[in-house]
């Protein structure tokens, strides 16, 4: 019998990768899912899974709640600039509880991207080569979703901004990434996994994609990275994401979130979510 564990369980990425854990016919009783508030993962206790209470940043709890686990799948938090610390700590407790194998969601290409975002993921990909423990690297790309959370101000005011320009991006939905996630633990084979979806998209063509699901005309609209980022402060994106976001488009425009690797198709199976599919999907 092999024992898995999820981090950050009932959060987006984690929950998903949990059903994706029981799609792939890993028993209920053999999934260890750590939280941070054990009432918000009752629904994964009433279904069999085995609920244990942690924080990034206490490394007793996370020992004790990482006891007897053989595969871990670690989320990587989402404290963006307190992340270093709190991941050292999660890879200190797996090491004193002697967990077989961890899997951590990077970024793609994080040992070469000039993303801001990469900073911490590449750091944490370091104290986990320097670890003991084996490891998988699961290097994800952007997600679908990126793009629906402003759906609705960007139809309604018919432009999509951004500062991408003709760069490329490869998204996959959060269910995506969960499933392959899911398929590298349970094959437990130890290497870095570069993933991206299938499609290859500019800004201008998933402008496109957002006019012809929702039968409005809508254009992309590039900036220049810091009138990109005063925009999305404007718009109320707490801090410091807007300048996270306008370095992740100027990213795209590098070609740091667009890939050539099959490894997400190849561990699901299956090609990518189509992007057309998520937008229709959020505008219904």
């Amino acid at each position: 019998m092999t024992t898995y564990a999820v981090t950050g369980a009932t959060g987006q990425l984690g929950s998903l990768s949990i059903e994706a854990l029981l799609e792939r016919g890993v028993a209920a009783g053999d999934i260890v899912a750590v939280v941070r508030d054990a009432a918000k993962a009752s629904p994964l206790a009433d279904r069999g899974v085995t609920v244990r209470v942690a924080d990034y940043s206490d490394r007793a709890a996370l020992t004790a709640a990482f006891a007897g686990v053989d595969r871990l799948l670690f989320v990587s938090g989402s404290e963006v600039g307190s992340r270093i610390a709190q991941h050292t700590t999660v890879v200190e407790a797996a090491v004193a509880a002697k967990v077989g194998l961890v899997a951590y969601t990077s970024v793609l290409k994080a040992d070469t991207s000039g993303l801001q975002l990469a900073h911490e993921h590449i750091a944490t990909e370091k104290v986990l080569a320097v670890s003991g423990l084996d490891h998988i690297l699961l290097r994800n790309g952007w997600y679908s979703e990126n793009y629906t959370a402003s759906l609705q101000p960007t139809l309604e005011g018919g432009v999509l901004y951004g500062a991408a320009g003709d760069g490329k991006v490869a998204p996959a939905t959060r269910a995506d990434y969960a499933g392959a996630s899911a398929a590298a633990l349970i094959a437990g084979e130890p290497k870095v996994y570069e993933l991206g979806g299938s499609e290859h998209l500019t800004y201008a063509d998933i402008a496109a994609v957002l006019a012809e699901v929702s039968g409005r005309p809508v254009r992309y609209q590039d900036l220049p990275e810091a009138d990109y980022a005063a925009a999305l402060a404007s718009a109320g994106v707490p801090e410091p994401m807007p300048a996270v976001l306008a370095d992740s488009d100027v990213g795209i425009a590098r070609g740091d979130l667009d890939t050539s690797s099959t490894d997400l198709a190849d561990l699901l199976g299956r090609p990518s979510t189509p992007f057309t599919d998520v937008i229709r999907a959020a505008v219904a």
